[in-house]
């Protein structure tokens, strides 16, 4: 972990360093991905066969591909029952967070006698793609069900990786059910993308895709994206956390590390007003190092995208956490609510000591698929409002029409677009 006192550019140089994680940097892997949606839109189950034996070793076919009620039955059966009640009390928090989101239509009706609104549609069919393998995270199954169930979709579709005998993991199966998933395939990889967002002859076509995955399900995503909607291009996990001399360096350590065991392309930093927090900081991971078990991943991870910024106060501090724009912020100060009110970029803010990262990951309720690689600057957390679309409704009478018409017209001949003035013009013409 490099620590650094922060100067005039150095920021931009760690801001180069970060963005070289994100999934468009490996264009490397395009023309494989490319071959493999072509595939699949041509030869459609066929292709998804062909590739799931190919590279999940599984015999998959159009008798098997979809998950049955016998299988998650038995998936019940395989996951402790203390982990599905955790699994419930972590579900019911994510809805009642998610359920605040919920928009209605709305119209405004005036005298003169025009209405106009806004009305509100979920989206019909919806694609949650669940990674398989040794990422296997039930919790993220649900923060990409929850709100579309939330949202009153109609179909709700999961692809996810068959293991070499064909079967799905049971803490993935019943999460999903848990959440209200409506039909499961057994399809992993740049394959499955293709076969939500073209469709074969038994898994559909979706409006929308959404959910994590590796360099080829994300290059997969983008290259579907205008055929289907997609959430983002997520990319490696981040957090940074911003600390005053009031923090405790213990905990600050333990939650950096949190964030850096996912992959060695994680980013963990710290941003300080105290040296001497710096210090301990580093120290504390040193320790921490000799027990976690992942900490070969840690130490690739923070070797290459983890830092200590030295800051020369809270103001320098904030401005570096909004350029950054991290996927986790967490605010460890004397007054973090004071500090929140700044920060403009972030995925997520989490206040105070005991508001760690992993609170938001599992149990808290807010989603936890969130912008990364600073695209917290435009981008929002995964909500509610990804599920619906918004049509806007127009009603005009004759009698609210015609005191504007003459301006209309005007409007469209000044771009010389005759034929919108004709459209406005023959409803008032003598007859």
């Amino acid at each position: 972990m490099r620590t650094l006192e922060v100067k005039e550019g150095s920021i931009e140089g760690i801001l180069e360093d970060l963005l070289k994680r994100s999934p468009n940097n490996y264009t490397e892997y395009e023309a494989t991905v490319k071959e493999i949606l072509d595939d699949v839109k041509e030869k459609k189950d066929e292709a998804v066969f062909a590739y799931t034996k190919k590279f999940d070793k599984a015999d998959i076919s159009a008798a098997n591909v979809e998950v049955t009620e016998a299988e998650i039955a038995e998936a019940y059966k395989e996951v402790d029952e203390s982990l599905i009640e955790i699994i419930r009390k972590s579900l019911k928090n994510i809805r009642s967070f998610h359920e605040k989101q919920r928009q209605n239509s709305w119209f405004d009706a005036q005298p003169n006698g025009t209405l106009l609104g806004q009305k509100v549609t979920p989206l019909n069919k919806v694609g949650v793609y669940v990674p398989g393998g040794k990422a296997v995270y039930p919790s993220s199954v649900l923060m990409n069900i929850v709100p579309a169930k939330v949202a009153n979709v109609s179909n709700i579709f999961m692809c996810t990786p068959p293991d070499s005998s064909g079967k799905v993991c049971a803490t993935t199966l019943v999460a999903a059910r848990e959440a209200g998933v409506d039909r499961v395939f057994k399809c992993g990889g740049a394959q499955a993308i293709a076969a939500m967002a073209y469709g074969t002859e038994s898994i559909p076509k979706v409006d929308k895709i959404v959910g994590p995955g590796n360099i080829f399900v994300a290059l997969a995503k983008k290259a579907v994206y205008g055929h289907v909607s997609i959430d983002s291009i997520a990319g490696p996990s981040e957090i940074m956390v911003i600390a005053d001399e009031s923090a405790n360096a213990h905990y600050v350590a333990a939650d950096l590390l949190s964030q850096a065991e996912h992959d060695e392309l994680a980013s963990a930093i710290l941003v300080t007003t105290s040296k001497e927090i710096a210090g301990q900081v580093e120290r504390e991971i040193d320790e921490y190092l000799k027990v976690l078990s992942r900490s070969e991943i840690i130490k690739k991870s923070l070797d290459n995208y983890g830092y200590i910024l030295i800051a020369k106060d809270l103001d320098e501090a904030v401005e570096i956490a909004n350029e950054i724009a991290s996927e986790h912020l967490e605010i460890v100060t004397r007054d973090p609510f004071y500090v929140m009110t700044k920060i403009k970029n972030a995925g997520a803010i989490f206040l105070g000591e005991y508001s760690s990262e992993p609170l938001g990951d599992y149990f808290a309720g807010p989603n936890h698929v969130l912008p990364t690689n600073g695209t917290a600057k435009f981008f929002s957390p995964l909500s509610v409002d990804d599920f619906i679309k918004k049509s806007s409704v127009i009603y005009y009478s004759s009698e609210a029409l015609e005191p504007v018409s003459k301006d209309i017209i005007a409007f469209a001949e000044s771009e010389q677009l005759t034929a919108h003035a004709n459209s406005i013009r023959v409803r008032f013409e003598q007859q």
